[in-house]
């Protein structure tokens, strides 16, 4: 009886370690251009987002929808490493603006995310002058809300466990008939 107790408490610290370690190497969005939160003056001509890790080529998306509902992203989108640039149309109207994602990258799970920034159009448009670039980084908590560790790997982790229990039961009633 000792053994086993003693067997499940290893095989329960290796499965919650191996998991937390899976889940500290995940992919995280690092920075945006516009950042997360910010306000700007001038349209920006695209928006960039920064991963941790390198984002595939295929299959990502950004949606950016001002403060009615339209989106004003061009639907182009261009990968550089871990660089998400997505093309943008000129903002006209004031307020926050909506920014949507989902980056793919290779053995990982899709990284999705929402956040707003907001546009304050200058009183006076001047078109001698060109835009200037805003940069801005934010730090991940910002981005992603704060959360931590995503619903769907806490629950593997949970279906993972059961399964080790349910195992366990079974040999336990298996060597207890012998």
């Amino acid at each position: 009886m000792r053994k086993t107790l003693a067997w499940i408490g290893i095989a329960l610290v290796t499965t919650f370690t191996g998991a937390m370690i899976t889940s500290a190497g995940a992919n995280s969005l690092v920075s945006s251009t516009p950042a997360a939160g910010s306000t700007i003056r001038n349209s920006p001509g695209a928006l960039t987002l920064t991963t941790e890790v390198t984002i595939l080529d295929i299959g990502n998306t950004v949606n950016v929808t001002d403060p009615h509902g339209a989106r004003v992203d061009d639907g182009t989108v261009t990968v550089n490493d871990v660089d998400v640039i997505a093309g943008m149309q000129p903002l006209s109207v004031d307020g926050p603006y909506t920014v949507s994602y989902t980056l793919l990258s290779d053995n990982d799970v899709p990284l999705q995310g929402t956040f707003t920034f907001i546009y304050k159009a200058p009183s006076v448009i001047s078109s001698a002058s060109p835009t200037p670039t805003f940069t801005a980084t934010t730090s991940p908590e910002t981005v992603n809300g704060g959360g931590g560790v995503p619903v769907l790997i806490v629950g593997l982790i949970i279906a993972a466990f059961l399964v080790f229990v349910g195992l366990c039961v079974y040999t336990w009633n298996i060597f207890k008939k012998r």
